[in-house]
């Protein structure tokens, strides 16, 4: 009678080994495709944000410059330091070199490295679209689960129409009318900034969430829909589904049946969009974050734009898309793993 080290020394039978090593192939290859897809990606915004920005009209010299009193050969002087005298190739190999090295240059108008700048403006975004994301996909989420169990009532079409409505707002608007009725007319938040001047330690804290509160309200207005609508979409798709029925006709209560069946698969299609959500995170919002003059990369990409700043706004463009192609590949390398459906 075998003991059960003995059983540990029964070889495995030659199909099982294959469907292994068949298994591991088909992973690597599934990796490896997602990974060169995103190198790929990469590469092609690398080289378009260099010539994106040179089609923008206006010389950073003269605009730099204006309204002070620089000669002609001052100026000719700049564009040798900043580089724009050289041949387009001669520039757009000197871009590839920095990018390659993490190097994306000196600012135009900050006169410091863009590598520094986007530290320093990185954690203010974070804070802001951060929060404003979480919020929304919290929001959006149970609105949307809530909405498609009862699908045709009161509520739902409130919600619906309500978070349609928003949606479709621009941001820079609704932020301008919160500004006039909260901030102008009612005086109860800031106007601009991300914190009070002399304010530090402790009291910083409840200062910055003051100085929060208004745009975080204008991001989460606009976003929200997003979460409320494909979750709403996903959970109408599932409660028509035979396992469903099934768990119902059992005799489970309808709370222990959405909680266990329904909402778990019905949340796959929007793991995809919270990892992309969550890349354009540092990207901030252009227009929320110039508006209430948040300190972020946001209103950072917007001042460099207006000069333009091309060192600045092509390093910005490409961390942001970065961040983007980052989160889609995790959300495509960690799907298969949240649904076995779809494993390669």
């Amino acid at each position: 009678m075998a003991g059960p080290a003995d059983t540990d020394l029964v070889p495995h039978s030659p199909e099982e080994g294959v469907r292994d090593r068949s298994g591991l192939y088909s992973t690597a290859r599934y990796v490896g495709a997602r990974l060169g897809g995103s190198l790929v990606s990469l590469f092609a915004v690398i080289v378009t944000s260099f010539f994106l920005f040179r089609i923008i009209p206006g010389d950073p010299v003269d605009a730099m410059t204006h309204g002070r009193p620089v000669s002609i050969e001052q100026k000719q002087q700049l564009r040798r330091e900043f580089g724009l005298d050289d041949p387009l190739y001669q520039q757009f190999l000197d871009y590839l070199w920095g990018v390659v090295r993490l190097d994306f240059g000196q600012s135009f108008q900050f006169s410091r490295p863009v590598t520094e700048l986007i530290g320093e403006r990185l954690w203010p975004t974070l804070l802001l679209v951060g929060t404003a994301v979480a919020i929304s996909a919290l929001i959006g989420l149970t609105l949307g689960v809530n909405g498609a169990w009862r699908h045709g009532s009161t509520s739902d079409r409130v919600n619906t129409g309500l978070a349609l409505t928003l949606w479709s707002v621009p941001s820079f608007w609704l932020g301008l009318i919160l500004i006039v009725v909260f901030s102008s007319t009612l005086g109860w938040f800031p106007t601009s900034g991300m914190r009070t001047e002399g304010v530090s330690g402790w009291e910083a804290v409840p200062d910055v969430a003051h100085h929060m509160v208004l745009p975080v309200v204008t991001l989460v207005a606009v976003l929200y829909a997003q979460y409320l609508m494909i979750m709403r979409s996903s959970l109408l798709d599932e409660m028509g589904s035979d396992y469903i029925v099934t768990a119902r006709a059992k005799g489970l209560r309808d709370a222990l049946v959405r909680r266990r069946h329904a909402v778990p698969n019905a949340l796959l299609p929007t793991v995809t969009l919270i990892f992309v959500n969550l890349g354009f995170v540092v990207f901030g919002s252009v227009l929320v974050e110039t508006i209430f003059s948040w300190p972020g990369l946001g209103q950072l990409f917007y001042s460099g734009l207006n000069v333009p700043d091309l060192p600045l706004v092509q390093g910005l463009f490409v961390f942001f898309s970065a961040a983007v192609i980052l989160m889609n590949l995790l959300a495509d390398l960690l799907y298969p793993v949240i649904d076995p459906r779809v494993r390669p």
